[in-house]
C-alpha cells in the first residue's frame, strides 16, 4: 500500500507540474477564463494525489484529521471541476470537432494549392515554349513572304499562280501578327510603361478569334475617352485576356454576345466586360478571387480570376462582379492612370488568408 500509494501521488503531482507548465506558455493563446480552468484542474489532480499521500503518512502516524482536511479540499476541488467539465462539454465537442474538420480542410487546400502549383508551372513552361517559336517562325515567315510577293510581281508568273501566290501572302501576314501578337504578351518590361487599354482588347481580339469564330460569338467593344494608363503591359494583357475569355467560354453555350467597354476617367480608366452566359452561383461570388476557386469544375485550376485580383490590386485598382443566374456575368475592372503599387507581402497574405 505504502508503495503504490507513493507511486500514484508522485504520478499526480507530475501532471499538475505539466499542467501548470502548459498553462503557463499558453497564456497569449488560450482565454483567461480556461487558464484558469486548466490551473484548477492542475490543483485538483495534485489533491488527489495528496489523499494517496495521506494513506502512506497515516500507516504509520494517525493524523486522520489532517487525512479528513485533504479530503475535504479535494471533494471542494472535485466539485469544481466537475461542474466545469458539464458547463464545458459542448464548448469542447464543438472545437474538437472544428479542430478535425480545419486539419481536413488544411490538408485538401494543400493538395489544391499543390495541384494550382503544377498547373501555373506547365503554363508557364508553355508560355515560354510558346515565346521561343513565336520568335523564331517570325524570320522564315518574312523569307516565305518575300518569295510570295516576287512571284506576284513576276510578268512571267501565269495570272493563277499571282492569285494563290496573293492569299498565301495573306495568310502568312496573318501568321506574322499572330506571332508578334504573342510575343507583345509573353514580353514584359522592367518598368511601368504608358499602355493604350484600346490597343490591348484588340490584340485580345484577334488572339481570340478562333473561340469566337467557333461559338458564334460577337464580341462588341466600345472606347470612350482616353484610355492610357501607367502600368506593366504584360499584366494588362494578362487581365484583360483572362476576362474576356472567360466571358467567351461561358457565353459560348448560349451563342450570345460579349461586351467590352472601356471608358477613359480623370484618374483612370473603367472597364466592363459582360458576357450572356448562365451566371455565377451566389454562393461562389464571395470567395471568386481567392486562391483555388472555379467556376469551372475540374477543368479549371482556380488561379486566373485570382491571378486577375493579385495584379489588378499590384497596380492600385479595384475589381468586382455582378451576376445572376440566366443573366450572365458583369466584371467591373477601375485601372488607375498612374502606377501605385501597395505593399505586396501584406496583400498577398491576406488574399492567401481568405482560403485557409
Amino acid at each position: 500500500m505504502v508503495v503504490t500509494n507513493a507511486i500514484t501521488f508522485l504520478s499526480y503531482v507530475s501532471i499538475c507540474i505539466t499542467l501548470f507548465v502548459l498553462a503557463s506558455r499558453t497564456r497569449r493563446v488560450i482565454a483567461k477564463d480556461w487558464g484558469y480552468f486548466l490551473t484548477g484542474f492542475a490543483l485538483f489532480i495534485v489533491a488527489c494525489g495528496s489523499t494517496h499521500a495521506m494513506e502512506v503518512v497515516t500507516t504509520w502516524i494517525p493524523v486522520f484529521w489532517i487525512d479528513a482536511a485533504t479530503n475535504f479540499i479535494t471533494a471542494v476541488l472535485s466539485a469544481y471541476v466537475a461542474v466545469m467539465f458539464a458547463r464545458r462539454a459542448g464548448e469542447i465537442g464543438f472545437g474538437v470537432n472544428d479542430y478535425a474538420a480545419r486539419l481536413a480542410r488544411t490538408e485538401q487546400e494543400k493538395r489544391l494549392m499543390k495541384e494550382s502549383l503544377l498547373a501555373a508551372q506547365k503554363l508557364e513552361d508553355w508560355s515560354r515554349m510558346s515565346a521561343v517559336l513565336a520568335h523564331e517562325i517570325n524570320n522564315p515567315l518574312e523569307s516565305i513572304q518575300n518569295a510570295l510577293y516576287l512571284i506576284r510581281t513576276s510578268s512571267e508568273a501565269p495570272m493563277e499562280i499571282v492569285d494563290l501566290a496573293k492569299g498565301a501572302s495573306e495568310e502568312t501576314t496573318r501568321v506574322i501578327e499572330l506571332a508578334r501578337s504573342t510575343l507583345s504578351f509573353f514580353r514584359q518590361s522592367a518598368e511601368p510603361e504608358p499602355v493604350d487599354m484600346a490597343h490591348v482588347v484588340d490584340s485580345v481580339r484577334f488572339l481570340l478569334a478562333p473561340m469566337i469564330r467557333r461559338g458564334a460569338i460577337v464580341l462588341l467593344t466600345e472606347c470612350h475617352g482616353d484610355t492610357k494608363v501607367q502600368a506593366y503591359p504584360g499584366e494588362v494583357r494578362q487581365v484583360l485576356l483572362n476576362l474576356v475569355r472567360n466571358a467567351c467560354e461561358a457565353t459560348a453555350r448560349s451563342g450570345g454576345r460579349v461586351h467590352v467597354e472601356l471608358t477613359g476617367q480623370p484618374l483612370g480608366v473603367e472597364v466592363v466586360v459582360a458576357d450572356e452566359g448562365h451566371g455565377i452561383d451566389a454562393d461562389m461570388i464571395p470567395r471568386l478571387f481567392q486562391f483555388g476557386s472555379s467556376t469551372k469544375g475540374e477543368e479549371g485550376n482556380g488561379m486566373g480570376l485570382w491571378t486577375v485580383k493579385h495584379i489588378v490590386t499590384r497596380h492600385g485598382g479595384t475589381i468586382h462582379v455582378d451576376s445572376a443566374p440566366d443573366k450572365g456575368a458583369r466584371f467591373t475592372l477601375w485601372w488607375p492612370r498612374e502606377f501605385m503599387e501597395p505593399a505586396m507581402p501584406a496583400m498577398l497574405f491576406d488574399q492567401l488568408a481568405e482560403t485557409a
